[in-house]
């Protein structure tokens, strides 16, 4: 079964709609059987397809895929960043070109070199070669890990695959399921019984694996509670608007002195730190005397170097330590721009200052009497980013600041990324926004408590600590990247011996 004549007149717009239908896997649409069925779509429009025509159709594809999943963009660029409309519609724009480009290049990729239709093609070259191109978008040029395809089955049984290889295995997993699709629909008798056994086995295996628990709890619960100021971002900064925010983030604060862990979202205060002294050693000498631990999302500059961080404090038995972001998000907070452009936004009254990277190495930071692994904002993006920790920590925070995309769905996208980061180690993650999706998330992945968006809350909660690894925390991507170049290679050189490679572009 070919689709030459639909590819050539429908294709660009077929590849266009089923990305766009695609970002409905993903929260806060979650449904996640689109993140098989609109990968397929594209396998199979790229059928037959020369490599350039494979790439158009690739490319089309992520442009509906991002269009639609990461139009908050736009929001955060120029409604609450108050950029002028042409520059968010150029960044915005700018990104989704550049995330369309992997899925071009997969596309061109896979007519070029990979097999002629088959099973090594659908249930092997393709998921391999998708997973690569995933994890290529993730890292470089600073990555954009944002809608990788693993993230849409926090909810089914392939979730199970995340303490075992991490979001990329879960991603597999998946585009063998959407290979398997294609090849019942376009192979004989033998290729759909092989289809259907390889797609029983893997989802009953995520089943299974779903119910294994990887980490050990140790120690006593723990009380913990997090503050959700819900500040608008265009009030957040204005003068007249700094001392009701002061009050209202120590009032909630007092309502709940006595847990054992207070946690604040990232840069909570409209000070940096420096400027908020008094008021943050008054609320540390209440929360000592209560026996209260506290979290604290912050900008701090630091005088000796002139940089400025956004950092989170740790404020616990008369000791203070701090963990500064190391990802930072290009145009949000560093401008990789010409001075002249510089001198310009100056002008215009937009941001110009670059924040400045923490260092690679952080330890956990100590409270509530546990070591914590911390992450801040779109950190928590980053699967392998927190694996260094793990090894000590008991216990992960996550602190955002998501009032810069409104009500959007960037905020359940987020949410549904640290779910993973959750199940990947094996321990709680207490996760703090400043205006949602605040929430505890357990060591399966469960959001076990959550607090309402846009509201001011204090969410309460209780916690275990956990020690051990699970596989993924041991190992890392790396066995499921090498895996999957070893396929795309073995793909190549096999298909090459049978004469697979492609109809060349006209």
């Amino acid at each position: 079964m070919q689709l030459p004549s639909l590819a050539t007149r429908y294709g660009a717009w077929l590849a266009l709609a089923s990305g766009a239908a695609c970002s409905l896997a993903f929260a806060p649409g979650a449904l996640f059987p689109l993140a098989v069925v609109c990968p397929a779509v594209l396998a199979l429009l790229w059928e037959g397809a020369p490599p350039r025509r494979a790439a158009a159709l690739g490319f089309a594809f992520g442009a509906g895929l991002f269009l639609s999943g990461t139009y908050w963009i736009y929001t955060a660029v120029h409604v609450f960043g108050r950029a002028p409309i042409w520059l968010a519609i150029f960044l915005m724009l700018g990104l989704v070109a550049i995330m369309a480009t992997y899925y071009a290049l997969a596309g061109w990729l896979l007519a070029r070199f990979l097999p002629r239709p088959g099973v090594m093609r659908h249930l092997l070259a393709l998921p391999a070669l998708w997973v690569l191109m995933e994890w290529l978008r993730g890292w470089l040029f600073s990555g954009f890990p944002w809608l990788e395809t693993g993230y849409a089955h926090s909810d089914s049984p392939l979730a199970g695959f995340a303490p075992l290889g991490g979001i990329h295995l879960v991603t597999l997993a998946s585009m063998v399921t959407a290979g398997a699709l294609v090849s019942s629909l376009l192979g004989g008798a033998r290729e759909r019984v092989t289809a259907i056994v390889v797609v029983a086995s893997l989802w009953t295996t995520g089943v299974a694996l779903r119910e294994r628990s990887w980490t050990d709890p140790v120690g006593s619960d723990i009380s913990v509670a997090i503050v959700q100021g819900a500040i608008p971002q265009d009030l957040k900064w204005e003068e007249s608007h700094r001392a009701e925010t002061l009050r209202l983030y120590r009032s909630m604060t007092e309502q709940v002195l006595g847990t054992d862990l207070i946690v604040w979202p990232e840069a909570a205060l409209p000070s940096l730190a420096h400027e908020a002294g008094p008021y943050l050693a008054g609320l540390w000498e209440e929360a000592e005397e209560q026996g209260s631990d506290l979290m604290l999302g912050l900008l701090r500059y630091d005088e000796l170097t002139g940089r400025y961080y956004n950092g989170l404090l740790a404020l616990s038995g008369g000791e203070a330590g701090w963990y500064y972001k190391r990802r930072l998000v290009p145009f949000g907070e560093f401008f990789p721009v010409p001075a002249f452009m510089r001198r310009w936004m100056r002008l215009m009254s937009l941001t110009y200052v670059d924040m400045s990277p923490g260092a690679d190495d952080q330890p956990p930071l100590k409270a509530a009497g546990q070591k914590i692994g911390v992450t801040i904002c779109y950190e928590d993006a980053y699967g392998s980013e927190q694996l260094a920790v793990l090894e000590e920590a008991t216990l992960l925070v996550n602190v955002t600041n998501n009032a810069w995309f409104g009500d959007s769905t960037a905020p359940h996208q987020q949410l549904q990324m640290a779910r993973f980061r959750a199940l990947e180690a094996g321990r709680y993650l207490v996760r703090a926004t400043s205006n949602g999706i605040s929430g505890i998330i357990g060591p399966d992945g469960t959001v076990v408590e959550r607090a309402t968006q846009f509201v001011p809350e204090v969410l309460e909660g209780r916690v275990r600590p956990f020690a051990g690894l699970t596989p993924y925390a041991r190992t890392g991507n790396w066995p499921v990247l090498v895996l999957s170049f070893c396929v795309c290679a073995l793909s190549a050189y096999f298909g090459r011996r049978r004469g697979a490679p492609s109809t060349p572009d006209a």
